[in-house]
């Protein structure tokens, strides 16, 4: 409920906040512009990558491998695009740094390398075993 409720008001907050210090620096309708202008470029952008994805998805799918990166890149996609869609300047600058491949590359990089420490440290505990009832194998 915490990290929600910072979302909820402390995404715009921070979003007004970066409007103003911007607008004071380079004029209100230059802000305004600025953020049309990354909105439009961006979303353009998503779609050029988005078809790139799609296109390697179908490639990999007709090679009878499993798209896992395409589809984690997809969904990173569309959420870039998201990101892109509400006004501001922290939120596009999110947007923009996972649309371009290298960014979401080291993004899920690091994803990957948290998962394997969080999955390395429980596996420690487990032991396999096999349960055998004697009692069951005679009549």
């Amino acid at each position: 409920m915490n990290t929600f409720f910072l979302i909820f008001i402390g995404l715009p907050a921070l979003e007004i906040f970066l409007m103003i210090k911007i607008g004071e620096e380079i004029g209100a309708f230059n802000t305004v512009v600025l953020i049309f202008l990354t909105a439009i470029a961006g979303i353009f952008y998503a779609r050029i990558q988005g078809l790139q994805t799609l296109r390697s998805a179908l490639i990999n799918l007709y090679q009878n491998k499993i798209p896992v990166y395409d589809l984690i890149s997809g969904a990173s996609l569309a959420f870039a695009a998201l990101l892109l869609i509400i006004p501001g300047f922290f939120t596009d600058t999110i947007g923009l740094l996972l649309l371009i491949p290298f960014t979401r590359n080291l993004l899920f990089k690091l994803i990957i390398k948290n998962n394997d420490k969080i999955n390395k440290d429980n596996g420690k505990n487990i032991i396999d075993g096999e349960i055998i009832d004697k009692k069951k194998d005679e009549l």
